[in-house]
């Protein structure tokens, strides 16, 4: 973890915590005493995008994901924050078109050819979204994926085809 001083990270794990208790209200204002000089790295990036995300304000979520992507581009959750910031704004497209972006410095990470597979499906591209799940299922650590794929909502208009 990038080293906050010990002011921040008071505050940084204080929002923690609140956000773990379900109290988003208290989560936002413990995160709004962390620094400006903090603001900008991964940890703080990251638990502001889960405030924002688990508060639904989406439009806000995906401008903190950009910004992790462009603060720290070889970390992958920027990448995958801000895909799924845009799917819940409806633009699936856009969601699709920043994964197949970052898709070349993860070629490993099963996430983003699975939430690939799931914003193809969503968009009505089935033969793509066969393939790309047939990609993050051959890929090391999609054990999990694999579970949550029978019961993920996006991947509907694949049941009864590539899911039993």
């Amino acid at each position: 973890m990038e080293s906050l001083d010990w002011v921040d990270r008071h505050h940084w794990l204080a929002a923690q915590g609140w956000m773990e208790l379900g109290n988003s209200g208290e989560a936002l204002a413990e995160f709004a005493l962390i620094s400006s000089d903090a603001r900008e790295t991964e940890p703080v990036l990251h638990l502001e995008w889960e405030l924002l995300g688990g508060t639904k304000r989406w439009q806000e979520a995906v401008v903190v994901a950009e910004r992790m992507i462009s603060a720290h581009p070889s970390n992958v959750s920027g990448w995958i924050h801000c895909s799924y910031g845009l799917h819940e704004l409806g633009r699936t497209v856009e969601a699709r078109d920043n994964l197949l972006k970052g898709l070349p410095r993860f070629p490993k990470n099963p996430v983003l050819p699975y939430n690939l597979a799931c914003y193809e499906a969503q968009l009505g591209n089935l033969t793509s979204a066969r393939r790309w799940l047939g990609v993050a299922f051959a890929l090391p650590g999609a054990e999990e994926l694999k579970l949550a794929a029978r019961k993920d909502p996006d991947l509907t208009p694949l049941k009864g085809d590539w899911l039993v």
